[in-house]
């Protein structure tokens, strides 16, 4: 997006979820609310402040405002809810984070130049008491997208039951949702399904997107050629809220060290892929959290190896879940990557044709924005939401498998790898990069992301 310089003038506190793939979005959103001229405070805690490094040195004026992460001793022993079942770790950190409320709003009082307006993530809805207790509006960043985002509000706002708690597969339908989708209750968000009636931690996470549906607006990492339907009007379950398409805001080209240090560097990874014609390669990656089995490495192992396709395998987490021999059995033609991997230098090399993703909507819109066509494996979260986008709406993607408690064939795996790079996959190749074309038009001059970003600026002037 193009930079328009104004003179310093709102303080906006910037308050980000503090996991990396919540984070790295509104960082970027942030820099370019500081190329605006606007004062800019971020809150982070201190494992996390490293992140910053990246934004820090392209934006020195952006201050930090550095705030302990709290004591778990502040929830009852135990990370269980009612029914004796582990609560989710994001439910978990979500109550914790609320003991925040104090230190901010004590900082933000003894301000000199008084913060005009906060700007958190959607996993943070105790900021919306704290706005109204200082008077200023507090706008929702969703680092999702807005049909995502729009499902995972409605399940708290409406809380759908099914009548056989066996039942997996029981349809939950979204009729205040353009196009009224419906999703079986096992692709629902672990969030909500893990949710008891009266336990602490459950009703915490509730009221956090409950919150949400009282905040002045929402801006959302998403572009309208990607999710035109969910931004025509505001949406009942999101509060009737005026919705800011910013997105994509997932870097071009270089990134490095983007979100942690890279075990492989670029020139490395680069150097490498030019050894491979154009389309021929299959990047996978699960993301930042996903654990994967070892009998489960093992089939996408085989199916790697089955495929005879070049491929990049990046474990974030750095697990041994990887065959330690694959890359001697696939000698020449596999790379695998075990650590933080530059995701954005791998998706823009011409010779990377399809991606093997969890469908987390960073990847997803870094998949976009590079052309590269998604073999979709939704795990949790919002992700099969993700996943029916890229699939049935965008079309830029096919399933590959779902879930981690169940086991592909791993020559049907190898057919959908294979076929994604040869002929049979080049329509969808196709189709993705003319995506990728309308990713970078709504993120320039006279581009809808563009627009509804200088729209949202002008809003944010008359707040003074």
């Amino acid at each position: 997006m193009a930079e328009s310089r104004r003179t310093p003038s709102a303080h906006l506190l910037i308050f980000p979820y503090p996991a990396q793939g919540h984070m790295l979005p509104l960082l970027d959103f942030a820099h370019l609310l500081s190329s605006r001229g606007f004062t800019i405070t971020i809150v982070v805690t201190p494992a996390n402040y490293p992140l910053l490094s990246p934004l820090l040195s392209k934006s020195p004026s952006i201050q930090t405002l550095v705030l302990p992460f709290p004591s778990s001793s502040l929830l009852p022993p135990g990370i269980e809810n009612a029914k004796g079942l582990p609560v989710p770790q994001f439910a978990y950190l979500f109550h914790l984070l609320r003991a925040l409320h104090d230190p901010l709003l004590a900082w933000i009082r003894c301000q000199t130049t008084p913060v005009s307006t906060i700007i958190s993530d959607f996993f943070l809805g105790w900021t919306q008491p704290l706005a109204v207790e200082l008077g200023i509006p507090r706008i929702v960043f969703s680092p999702s997208g807005i049909l995502g985002s729009a499902v995972t509000h409605s399940l708290f706002r409406r809380m759908p039951k099914r009548p056989d708690l066996n039942d997996d597969d029981y349809p939950v339908d979204f009729p205040s949702i353009p196009n009224s989708p419906v999703y079986p209750w096992r692709q629902l968000s672990r969030l909500f399904r893990s949710y008891v009636e009266g336990d602490e931690v459950s009703e915490s996470l509730k009221q956090n997107f409950l919150w949400n549906l009282e905040s002045w607006g929402i801006v959302s990492n998403t572009f309208r050629a990607l999710e035109g339907p969910y931004l025509e009007r505001p949406i009942e379950d999101l509060g009737w809220k005026r919705v800011w398409a910013v997105g994509p805001l997932a870097p071009k080209g270089s990134a490095a060290d983007r979100g942690g240090r890279n075990r492989m560097s670029e020139a490395e990874v680069t150097t490498w892929l030019d050894a491979f014609p154009e389309a021929s390669v299959v990047y996978v990656s699960f993301g930042s959290q996903a654990a994967l089995s070892p009998p489960l490495a093992a089939t996408i192992a085989a199916a790697l190896e089955k495929s005879g396709a070049p491929f990049v395998w990046a474990e974030a987490q750095g697990t041994a879940a990887i065959p330690e021999d694959l890359a001697d059995r696939t000698v020449g033609r596999g790379l695998v990557i075990r650590g933080w991997a530059p995701q954005v230098a791998i998706l823009h090399h011409p010779a990377v044709g399809s991606f093997l993703t969890h469908c987390g909507w960073n990847s997803v819109l870094e998949a976009v924005a590079a052309g590269v066509a998604m073999l979709t494996w939704p795990l949790t979260a919002d992700q099969f939401v993700n996943a029916r986008l890229v699939e049935n709406e965008a079309p830029r993607g096919v399933r590959a498998w779902e879930g981690l408690s169940s086991v592909p064939d791993p020559d049907e795996l190898a057919r959908v790898v294979s076929e994604s790079l040869g002929e049979s996959g080049k329509e969808l190749r196709e189709r993705v990069k003319d995506l990728s074309r309308k990713s970078t038009d709504a993120v320039n001059q006279n581009g809808s992301s563009h627009a509804d970003l200088e729209e949202l600026v002008q809003e944010l002037l008359k707040l003074l």
